[in-house]
């Protein structure tokens, strides 16, 4: 196996797909690549993955190697912490087999290339170890809900804001699992009903991808654009319970103006949270994070947050997490003939009007009358 291309390098995998272009080879430091990351890295189109890391350390079955190698992109598995200095960004590479080499043929590092057989066996080992680590998640949320508690019994004080929720509809965007299909099936709700739009981070150019533009961003601001902080959205940050929050510095940066609001959790809840506080009458989530292997992928040991604001949000959140496969019409066999002859009937009905046409069918028509008088 052997293959060439730029390399593109980062030890955070979210800075690093907003600098791929297809063709390139990604260079990451990622151990238990998650799916949502994954595929933002197949939306790039690259050659190949070369980690420093495992893609699957056998804690849990992520699914992000399998989707890419099903997809044909060549997986490099384990290359070493090394391999994140020697190779520079920019430089052309290639890999030979299992070794990573510069152009003029030096040595600059070897890993294991990953088949599909290969992560198959993998996953089915990690899945025999999911009964221990569901016991640990629950432990870590129970106790970590114990201490969060006042998160949702109103410790969380949050700044006034120009966004009128009270009595209207919410749509709340995390990049979550099939966000953008789920996104795409509530484009004619969001058309109609017209509901107040928050992006999450990175939901905010989710958005902007479909052609809304979001009424507030919520987050910490560590993975979403500037060209979506720039839309002219009202922009929350999400501080750390102590007040530091340094996702502000970046919106200053950029000359904009920013709210803050300091409490535990993820901002998703944040997000959750406040449409509740603020009065809206349904809050719609799409792509948010709910399960415990959401929140293993995102390196968390528990999800006390997350159980608490949706105990207490519920008889207003609908979650529209999965929403684009509940129906999917198949096309059968009488809907491709009545499309076939849809297809027909305009040609059938111009060579009907056409003159030389219409001499065939008198002269077809003839010879029919002649044979039947015989």
């Amino acid at each position: 196996m052997r293959l060439q291309g730029t390399a593109r390098v980062d030890r955070k995998t979210k800075d690093l797909i907003k600098r791929l272009r297809p063709g390139d080879i990604a260079v990451i430091d990622h151990s238990d690549l998650d799916e949502v990351a994954a595929r933002s890295l197949l939306e790039a189109r690259i050659k190949a993955v070369i980690n420093a890391q495992p893609f699957s350390t056998g804690r849990y079955p992520n699914l992000g190697p399998q989707l890419l190698a099903k997809c044909g992109v060549m997986l490099l598995d384990s290359a070493g912490p090394e391999v994140m200095e020697r190779i520079k960004e920019g430089e052309q590479i290639r890999i030979v087999d299992s070794r990573i080499e510069s152009q003029g043929g030096e040595l600059l590092a070897e890993g294991t290339v990953l088949t599909e057989s290969m992560i198959r066996r993998q996953l089915a080992d990690a899945q025999s170890n999911l009964i221990s680590l569901a016991e640990e998640f629950i432990d870590n949320t129970l106790e970590f809900a114990q201490r969060e508690k006042g998160f949702v019994l109103g410790d969380v004080e949050f700044p006034p804001l120009e966004a009128q929720v009270q009595g209207r509809h919410v749509v709340v965007v995390v990049r979550g699992r099939n966000y953008r299909a789920d996104l795409f099936t509530l484009r004619s709700y969001i058309a109609e009903v017209k509901p107040v739009l928050i992006g999450v981070d990175g939901g905010a150019d989710a958005l902007l991808e479909m052609g809304r533009k979001p009424d507030l961003i919520v987050g910490d601001m560590d993975s979403i654009s500037d060209n979506a902080l720039q839309s002219g959205a009202e922009i929350l940050v999400h501080a750390y319970p102590d007040g530091r929050a340094p996702g502000l510095r970046r919106v200053q940066e950029l000359g904009l103006e920013a709210k803050i609001v300091a409490a535990p959790g993820t901002s998703e809840d944040i997000a959750l949270l406040l449409a509740y506080e603020l009065g809206a009458a349904l809050i719609v989530a799409v792509g948010t994070h709910s399960s415990m292997m959401d929140f293993l992928e995102k390196g968390r040991p528990g999800m006390a947050s997350t159980f608490l604001v949706r105990l207490k949000v519920g008889s207003v959140l609908v979650d529209a997490r999965g929403v684009s496969e509940l129906y999917k019409t198949r096309p059968g066999r009488r809907h491709l003939l009545q499309l076939l002859i849809a297809a027909a009937l305009p040609l059938v009905l111009l060579l009907l009007m056409s003159s030389p046409m219409r001499q065939v069918l008198r002269l077809i028509l003839l010879q029919v009358r002649l044979a039947w008088r015989w």
